[in-house]
């Protein structure tokens, strides 16, 4: 028996495929309600768009624990080996709005969002390591380069390499984009890191410094400039639709999680700052360790609720895990759902994907759209109506920090040349043409001699190799170019 049509109160509808009209040419009457509420919630139909990753794609899945943690976290996920989570994560580009192509070269957004006993528990990183910034006071400017040109709304190459080239950090992440990974084969083909350092505790308050790598099982494929131009123009959508097909067809995708592990102090003295997030920590000095595998193995049911009304956020921790000073990783922390209560609502976290299994139990009540307002239970605290209690066990463990107040960059261990340098003598021969080719490219479409000078000697600090091949392919001698350094 075929389901009636109702309107979004429930009432039964009549027509939906005339309207109502004094006679069959018209006019159109207004007390066509079901038109009207049809129009109104068209009308409506589309919410904000993200800033910052708004195309993007998404599923279902589940995290089973491989080895237990506990010895380093308290956290119920990564505690107790065959351990289930559900999952859903999260594919995304950085700077093109939703209908930008899926094969233009970007860095991709990597989430996941763990549904777990105590809590949600999001990871929110990239398929790179590492940001472009590590000061959350040039993040809106960082991504006002890559986005459209005020005057002629066009993405603009000499916008982007003008910032690129006067943020010196920046050319760790721009040695990663500018590389193969700038145009992964495919979503299920990526890696995924936490990028920031982040803190676990365990249950005797002993804590930890770790960082998250979440490593391809299909292994690392990367397209080819071409090869990606060509899928811009064939299928927008390539990425998204890839994953869909492959998960529609049971070849389920998964990223075995690893994890880096510093002791607290030797975290603190370590020869890079861990806190900076444009720097990586060598799997040499401390090797991966595997934790468990993130299977995704059920398509959305519907997209606009399953993938477009999630909410990720890096300040959805569960007690165990933390966060480290990392500047930019504490203004993730505000930025992430503010921008949620932006786009979705002041109670976006009632709608159902963004949900934790476990019952809410809290004084915040009220606001547009509140969905579980937590019925006659009082709003506020202290009470003498046994409400819900303080959990201390939950409690942030201690860390001491001190110093000058004042805007101050980064001066720890200040190096901005040395990693790019290491990512780019990693390349082979191949990679490194590849690089070069892509870079000059973009240098010579920002058309400036500062720009183009500024980065060049950038990338010659990296590696003699790297900024003269660079120059080479501009044309230019990298002696006219480094002559006054």
């Amino acid at each position: 028996m075929s389901k009636k049509l109702t309107t979004e109160t429930g009432q039964p509808w009549a027509d939906n495929q005339n309207s109502q009209t004094a006679g069959a040419r018209g006019p159109v009457l207004m007390q066509d309600y079901d038109l009207l509420e049809k129009l109104a919630h068209f009308d409506r139909e589309r919410i904000p768009e993200r800033v910052v990753h708004a195309k993007g794609a998404g599923a279902k899945g589940i995290f089973v624990l491989e080895n237990d943690m506990s010895k380093y976290t308290k956290a119920d996920l990564f505690n107790g080996v065959g351990k289930e989570t559900p999952i859903l994560m999260r594919f995304s580009q950085v700077a093109g709005e939703k209908g930008y192509p899926d094969t233009y070269r970007d860095v991709r957004g990597f989430s996941a969002k763990f549904y777990t006993q105590e809590g949600n528990y999001d990871i929110v990183g990239n398929n790179t390591p590492v940001c472009f910034v590590h000061d959350p006071l040039k993040f809106p400017d960082f991504i006002h380069s890559q986005k459209r040109d005020p005057q002629t709304n066009r993405r603009s190459q000499k916008m982007q390499w003008d910032f690129w080239s006067h943020s010196p950090e920046s050319l760790h992440q721009v040695t990663y984009l500018m590389g193969d990974r700038g145009l992964p084969a495919s979503y299920r083909e990526m890696n995924g890191y936490g990028s920031h350092t982040f803190k676990w505790v365990n249950k005797d308050g002993e804590q930890f410094w770790i960082k998250y790598h979440l490593i391809s099982d299909q292994g690392v494929k990367n397209m080819s400039n071409e090869a990606a131009a060509q899928m811009s123009s064939e299928d927008t959508d390539f990425l998204q639709n890839d994953l869909f097909d492959a998960i529609e067809q049971k070849n389920y995708p998964s990223w075995t999680m690893y994890v880096q592990i510093l002791p607290y102090a030797e975290g603190l003295t370590y020869k890079w700052d861990i806190f900076d997030v444009t720097k990586v920590v060598s799997h040499k000095d401390y090797p991966l360790i595997k934790v468990g595998k993130l299977t995704l193995n059920e398509n959305p049911t519907n997209n606009f609720t399953d993938i477009e009304e999630a909410a990720f956020s890096p300040a959805n921790f569960v007690p165990g895990i933390e966060p480290s000073p990392d500047k930019l990783l504490q203004g993730r922390l505000f930025s992430y759902k503010d921008t949620q209560r932006y786009r979705l609502g002041v109670n976006f976290e009632d709608l159902p994907v963004n949900r934790p299994l476990n019952e809410v139990h809290n004084y915040e009540r009220d606001g547009y759209m509140k969905a579980d307002n937590q019925g006659s239970e009082g709003n506020y605290e202290p009470n003498s109506f046994d409400g819900p209690k303080e959990d201390h066990d939950a409690s942030v463990a201690p860390v001491q920090a001190e110093g000058i107040i004042g805007n101050q960059p980064y001066s720890y261990k200040v190096d901005n040349t040395s990693q790019a340098g290491d990512l780019y003598r990693l390349f082979s021969d191949d990679e490194k043409e590849r690089l070069i080719g892509n870079v000059a490219s973009g240098l010579t479409a920002a058309n400036s001699d500062e720009i183009t000078k500024l980065e060049i000697t950038q990338m010659y600090g990296a590696d003699k190799d790297y900024g003269t091949r660079v120059a080479k392919a501009m044309g230019l001698n990298i002696d006219d170019i480094v002559s006054d350094k």
